[in-house]
């Protein structure tokens, strides 16, 4: 009929793709309308299996762990414990943990819609722009080791030196980073859940959240790290597989590098007719990229979305309790390691993931349309078309593992606040540990809940998960330079931090909605704001730019004028322990130079990776395929993009063999211990000792022995595994 094709039609330019995609509709060739197209490819039952199956599963497997930690490892879960994990947590684990706390739903789904959009310059900047702040709140995290070690949250360390008002104010500013991010995950992973699975988008959002409160209710946040590693490795192994399946696998049209790049220079040749696609969907020359190309750092969109991205996400890390967890969790030695070594394995996900799934998505000139891609449908839409409903089970758990392990850390973020710096500062200044303890465990149900509720909020206002993640900085990124300041500015006010703070706030939003009222909106008119105006390029810029800039601005006008001069090293006493008492760790962690040293090690790292990833990497990149007849300067040529891609590929293997064998490697003292308790009959040990007891009460005395005997240590076990061998 009109649509016969032999084969893969990209190349001579003009003629459609796939001719799957296409269909006679009365004597002409017509493209389908969208990929979906509201059709499902899988069943709604396996939606309701994914999400219940797996939060069931990883509920018990981890309870399952925090018992055998309890057992054989003496550990005691105490309101300390719950929320600080011990304050011992090695370099690995932390790594893990901060991956898996910074894989959004955005991180699998919205970086294949840039790279969509933009080429292979959106990958690189939402890779690039939201790893340097995970490198450089390690120097945050080392300043907590130093003068906050007793600290549970970041609202606790504001409050010891700023006062009450400023406490309140940032407490406001973490609830709303919480609230946020967990918008974007339910809101990614409902879009997805339905569009595979035909799930109610309103029931996967409620039951999505559900899936993790068991387990974090449980065991809390070491809990919570037990399950990110898993979900981490989950998470790297089907990345790896997409990624091998697109430029390794040789399997026609892709299956290489060079097929992919071929492939994307046909779909936006200048010539190439589109009366067969859609309006919607992706045809031609990209506009505002060098040469129409996708095959170039040099895009005026790619770049705006970088800034805006770097911006926004100094909100999210640097305002999130869950980071600051993270590091008072952490060992002090493991804490800038663990956030340097986390960042560089990160990278790797969007980057690699977005570099394979989104440009085979525009290579092979998928129907996808522009309200899928914005729903975050791209990569759900490459794993289809190459593993049929294989690919949708796999991207649909991959991203059930970030919704998961993301979500658990918020919820602990959020019962942590709740807990230390509302129950306890402003309620029950005397809370003991239980009742810190039920506190918390009742905070994560209720946040749990309310997780649910806001997804039937959301989905009835419309918002998109490409919104929300642009929009987040614009409200919470006034509050990066205070929080900044707080550990590295002595100078730096209270009054200063909440001007800054409120004020940069207001002229962000004050500014996104201004100049949306010069974006043309769906009728071509200007003046208009609403959700389509405002979710343009140019007010999320402004928006996100000035909040972080005037914010910073008016905190440091402030602090000159008058500033505080404060002693960090009274921050300490400011701070209590309440059930138990800081770990006993090597003494050179805690030694005042060994931690000075790593403040310079994490700031000169730190720094140095983030100026080589959002300047020197990109301004190398500009002058990609000057030279080369075959294409136009600034535009990739084949052999340049093949070392992209590989760098991609190599990245990837190396950091997924790294976060998944380095916590293993650190923790196999810990694993021996537990398989030797496991197998080891230790009850003859206890038995011994209540018999111990009783020869003394027939031999020695009238009277029974008094206790405590070692047998009633609830520790005993865990102790007699740990028992050194007797000596000769």
């Amino acid at each position: 009929g009109a649509c016969y094709v032999p084969g893969w039609a990209g190349l001579p330019p003009g003629q459609p793709g796939l001719a799957e995609y296409y269909s006679d509709v009365d004597g002409v060739c017509t493209k389908a309308a969208s990929f979906f197209g509201g059709v499902p490819v899988l069943p709604e039952s396996a939606g309701y299996a994914i999400v219940l199956g797996f939060g069931i599963f990883f509920s018990f497997f981890t309870t399952m762990l925090m018992f055998l930690d309890q057992r054989y490892l003496g550990t005691n879960i105490s309101s300390e414990f719950f929320n600080t994990a011990g304050r011992s947590v090695k370099t690995g684990l932390t790594a893990s943990v901060i991956v898996s706390q910074w894989t959004w739903a955005a991180t699998l789904l919205q970086s294949s819609n840039v790279a969509f959009q933009y080429g292979v310059s959106g990958p690189f900047w939402y890779a690039a722009g939201a790893t340097i702040q995970v490198l450089l709140f390690g120097i945050l995290a080392i300043q907590v080791k130093r003068y906050a070690p007793t600290a549970h949250t970041v609202c606790e360390i504001i409050e010891a030196r700023w006062g009450e008002a400023a406490h309140k104010v940032f407490i406001y500013f973490c609830f709303l980073t919480n609230i946020i991010v967990t918008a974007m995950l339910i809101l990614g992973g409902a879009a997805t859940v339905n569009a595979l699975t035909g799930m109610d988008k309103t029931t996967a959002g409620f039951l999505i959240p559900m899936g993790v409160i068991a387990y974090t209710m449980s065991g809390g946040l070491k809990a919570t790290f037990l399950a990110s590693y898993i979900h981490t490795a989950i998470i790297f192994v089907i990345l790896l597989t997409f990624i091998l399946l697109v430029y390794v696998s040789d399997t026609a049209p892709l299956g290489s590098p060079g097929a992919v790049y071929d492939a994307l220079q046909a779909v936006s040749h200048k010539d190439r007719d589109c009366k067969w696609t859609p309006a919607g969907q992706n045809c031609g020359p990209v506009k505002d990229n060098q040469g129409g190309s996708y095959l170039t750092m040099m895009s005026k969109g790619g770049i705006i979305f970088g800034i805006i991205n770097i911006v926004g996400n100094f909100g999210t890390v640097f305002v999130d309790q869950s980071y600051w967890q993270s590091a008072i969790a952490a060992k002090p030695s493991s804490s800038t390691r663990g956030y340097l070594l986390g960042g560089l394995v990160w990278f790797t996900i969007p980057f690699s993931l977005a570099t394979a799934m989104g440009l085979a998505t525009v290579a092979l000139d998928l129907p996808v349309t522009g309200d899928e891609a914005g729903s975050g449908l791209v990569p759900p839409a490459a794993a289809v078309h190459f593993l049929g409903k294989g690919g949708a089970a796999a991207i649909t758990i991959m991203l059930f593992m970030a919704i998961t392990s993301t979500g658990s850390a918020e919820q602990i973020a959020v019962s942590s606040i709740v807990s230390y710096d509302i129950y306890r500062k402003y309620i029950n200044p005397k809370a003991t540990g239980e009742q810190i303890l039920k506190v918390s465990r009742y905070c994560i149900l209720g946040f749990g809940i309310f997780s649910g509720i806001l997804s039937v909020v959301l989905e009835k206002i419309g918002l998109s998960l490409g919104f929300v993640y642009l929009m987040m900085g614009i409200f919470v990124g006034s509050a990066v330079m205070p929080v900044s300041f707080l550990l590295l500015w002595d100078k730096a006010n209270a009054t200063g931090a909440i001007a800054g703070a409120f004020c940069g706030q207001a002229l962000a939003v004050i500014t996104w909605i201004v100049v949306a009222t010069f974006q043309r909106d769906e009728s071509n008119g200007h003046g208009t704001v609403n959700i389509y105006t405002l979710g343009q390029n140019y007010p999320m810029l402004a928006g996100n730019v000035v909040a972080i800039l005037s914010s910073g601005l008016i905190h440091a006008i402030i602090s000159f004028a008058a500033p505080q001069n404060f002693d960090f090293t009274t921050l300490a006493a400011k701070i209590t322990l309440i059930d138990d008492v800081m770990p006993d760790l090597d003494p050179l962690e805690n030694d005042p130079q060994m931690l000075k040293d790593a403040l310079v090690y994490v700031s000169r790292w730190g720094v140095g990776f983030a100026v080589v990833m959002v300047i020197i990497w990109p301004l190398l990149s500009l002058p990609a395929g000057c030279g080369d007849s075959s294409t136009e300067c600034g535009v990739f040529s084949k052999d340049y993009f093949i070392l992209w891609v590989s760098i991609a590929i190599i990245w990837g293997i190396v950091a997924t063999v790294v976060i998944i064998v380095l916590p293993i490697w650190e923790s196999m003292d810990g694993i021996n211990l537990v398989m030797k308790g496991l197998f080891t009959n230790d009850d003859v040990h206890m038995r011994l000792d209540i018999m111990e007891a009783k020869i003394d009460k027939l031999v020695g005395a009238i009277t029974a022995p008094e206790g405590p005997f070692p047998s009633d240590d609830p520790c005993y076990r865990a102790k007699l595994i740990n028992r050194k061998p007797l000596k000769a």
